[in-house]
């Protein structure tokens, strides 16, 4: 039986290795752990400073080459849950990747998700996941008002995303 610390170091190690997500319960099923187990290693790696995204999809290790450079911007938005699929659509057909979503609440202060959401496909399996979730999106608790990081590869395209979600009326 492996220790928590042993565990941690092979999670850390496959989280490196793999590149891509790996969802909570891959990984309890990996290590014959419970997913609250892999919720409380991945925070205890957090808390030793390892840099690890958790988005929509799973895990990520994010490594400096991994570090997003692109100019960024951040858009302050309101639409319903219904919309979430068409403006996050507008945003990657336009070159852009949206990083995370955030809300400011007035109890809990400043409250951001990472999301990682890069093409079509990343964006319908959100929208299909947040349809099928019992769950309401995070910007329920700001009447629908919430903010987005958008990366592109340059502030020109940032600037059409802008004029694009202004004229769909996402943009507060």
């Amino acid at each position: 039986m492996l220790t928590g610390e042993k565990r941690r170091m092979q999670i850390l190690q496959l989280l490196k290795e793999q590149g891509a997500p790996l969802s909570g319960t891959a990984l309890a099923k990996a290590f014959g752990v419970s997913r609250q187990v892999i919720v409380q290693d991945i925070a205890l790696m957090r808390a030793e400073n390892h840099s690890i995204l958790s988005t929509n999809k799973g895990y990520l290790y994010r490594t400096a080459e991994s570090e997003n450079t692109q100019p960024k911007r951040v858009f302050y938005v309101k639409h319903t849950t219904g919309q979430v699929l068409e403006e996050f659509l507008t945003i990657i057909e336009l070159g852009g990747k949206v990083l995370d979503v955030a809300v400011e609440h007035e109890i809990y202060g400043y409250i951001q998700v990472d999301l990682l959401i890069e093409t079509p496909q990343d964006a319908r399996d959100f929208a299909e996941k947040l349809s099928a979730c019992r769950d309401n999106p995070l910007k329920v608790l700001t009447d629908d008002c919430h903010y987005h990081t958008v990366a592109a590869p340059s502030e020109k395209l940032l600037d059409l995303i802008q004029q694009e979600l202004t004229e769909k009326g996402y943009l507060i």
